[in-house]
């Protein structure tokens, strides 16, 4: 018998297998980045299809199975209703640089909720600032990382989750450093 287990998850994105299946990339709480396999959740019938759309907030359960990761349910945790196109976009490129840099599962709590901030913020009706909120949430999760040291950039932006208003407006003062640090750490991965 497997053991299941239950976390919170993001889906950062998905390919399709077969008839009605779908691997999904999720980063979870728990688990870090882990790829599971959802049997028939593009099927009609399937009561998982909504809740694991890509860029989606989802409480999950999973099995570990001799092939890996399964999925065994899912419900939505809030709406999945896109209100804002270039924040959902914005998040989009996020999702894709953790997808591509987190190399395994392994927990990083910090991350997860860097993640999960980024992505409230960004799906806000009309979010004006898209595109200051995107710089400072792939400094933060280069950061999360160990990609960036909070010593290079002298700012507290990397040391928290929140994006508020006066937040944007330092890393506005310090957007220059910023861009720099992020394609620096970028080019020397060689990723």
């Amino acid at each position: 018998m497997y053991q299941k287990y239950h976390t919170d998850a993001l889906v950062l994105a998905s390919r399709e297998i077969g008839e009605s299946d779908r691997v999904l990339a999720l980063y979870t709480r728990d688990f870090g980045l882990v790829r599971a396999r959802g049997r028939g959740i593009r099927s009609v019938k399937s009561k998982m299809r909504y809740a694991l759309q890509n860029y989606s907030f989802a409480s999950i359960s999973l099995v570990k199975g001799k092939q890996g990761w399964r999925l065994a349910g899912a419900t939505a945790l809030g709406s999945s209703k896109v209100r804002d196109i270039k924040g959902m976009q914005a998040f989009a490129r996020i999702a894709g640089l953790v997808v591509r840099f987190v190399a395994g599962e392994e927990a990083n709590k910090g991350l997860f909720d860097i993640l999960c901030e980024a992505r409230s913020t960004l799906a806000q009706e009309k979010c004006e600032a898209w595109a200051t909120i995107e710089l400072v949430c792939v400094a933060r999760v280069l950061y999360a990382l160990g990609y960036i040291s909070n010593e290079a950039l002298k700012s507290a932006l990397l040391t928290h989750t929140a994006y508020a208003d006066e937040h944007l407006r330092e890393a506005e003062l310090v957007r220059e450093k910023l861009l720099s640090s992020i394609n620096q750490a970028i080019s020397e991965t060689h990723l």
